[in-house]
């Protein structure tokens, strides 16, 4: 016979099994799986996140840099700007070298990474981000890693820096986290970054998250051409910058935040983008190189440009000297993420590298 102090025990197990089973379902439920494609003949990598793709690692002849591009939310939306590669109608076409997201520089040793391609064509001044090799790739059900390594290429040919960085894509909660870890070393002699506007970690965003614009620039039209209908239109428009310090709109450019949050609707997704900036990164935090027109850019060596030269950064490199930047964008669909949403994820990110 059966005495009641038993059957609890029995009665507890069996909660306790019942609660095992139930979180385990829900863990496999939530689970996802990173996994990656190599296209070295298309001179990509297709990342994505249980079969959907989210974005390639893409290093294309006539951009001088590795990028990430396209990118999309969770959801299936394009969050880039596919001018100049892939153009849309309603877009606009400046600044042709901004695409995907990407990370350099506008003044190293006086040469220009960041703008070359601006003309549509190589610079003859312009330096050149050279993807020599992937390094690791990783799938799993929580993070998936690719690491890969690049040369800093000045107009003679030389490499002036080498670049090993380290994606990690993360799935979480209606959407992903991509952080990179990028190490700079530098390759030759002393390594100046004179303070620039231009520049750093950089996402050029779809039409749709811009912010409105009084500006009356032209778009592309159905042929691919600058039409007649104009930006200052704001067909559609409705992109939303918000800093960390409570700083919001086209206010955002050239002020410091510890991460700044782009808000937006395509069509039916509402997106939150949101770069966070690392405490071990020199100029933490960073100064906003952030743009109504699309241009959303984390720059931590501006400080002249940012501050009518009241601060001045200059930043160098000695021989065999290296430097580590970290960033993390958040792609979300779904209700936007609200402050402390952010902060937490923010928080998470500069104790984990």
């Amino acid at each position: 016979m059966i005495n009641n102090k038993t059957m609890k025990r029995i009665a507890g197990q069996l909660i306790l099994c019942c609660a095992i089973m139930v979180f385990s379902q829900q863990v496999s439920v939530q689970a996802q799986r990173v996994s990656f494609s190599e296209k070295l003949s298309e001179r990509k990598v297709e990342v994505m996140i249980d079969s959907k793709l989210i974005c390639s690692y893409f290093w294309p002849e006539n951009v001088y840099k590795p990028i990430l591009y396209p990118v999309y939310s969770i959801s299936g939306t394009e969050i880039t700007r596919g001018f100049p590669l892939r153009p849309r109608a309603g877009e606009r076409n400046d600044h042709i070298h901004q695409v995907g997201i990407w990370l350099n520089y506008g003044n190293v040793n006086g040469i220009d990474f960041w703008g070359n391609g601006s003309e549509g064509k190589k610079s003859d001044s312009g330096g050149v981000i050279q993807h020599l090799g992937i390094v690791k790739i990783q799938g799993g059900d929580e993070e998936g890693v690719l690491s890969v390594k690049a040369a800093w290429i000045d107009p003679s040919g030389n490499e002036i820096i080498n670049e090993k960085t380290d994606y990690h894509f993360i799935p979480v909660k209606s959407g992903y986290y991509i952080d990179r870890i990028t190490t700079l070393t530098n390759t030759g002699d002393l390594i100046s970054m004179k303070d620039t506007k231009e520049g750093m970690f950089a996402i050029r965003v779809a039409r749709q998250l811009e912010l409105p614009s009084k500006e009356n620039v032209a778009l592309l039209d159905e042929s691919l051409k600058p039409g007649f209908e104009k930006a200052s239109g704001n067909k559609d428009v409705t992109g939303n910058y918000l800093s960390s310090e409570g700083i919001s709109g086209e206010a955002v450019w050239s002020t410091r935040a510890k991460w700044m949050e782009l808000t937006g609707k395509i069509g039916d997704d509402n997106i939150s983008i949101v770069i966070c900036d690392h405490p071990e990164n020199p100029g933490y935090p960073t100064y906003w190189h952030a743009r109504g027109y699309g241009l959303f850019s984390a720059n931590p060596l501006g400080a002249n440009d940012f501050t009518q030269g009241k601060q001045v950064m200059d930043f160098s490199l000695a021989p065999d000297q290296s430097v580590t930047f970290r960033y993390r964008v958040v792609v979300s669909s779904g209700p936007f993420l609200a402050s402390d949403q952010i902060n937490d994820i923010s928080f998470e990110f500069s104790g984990k590298y």
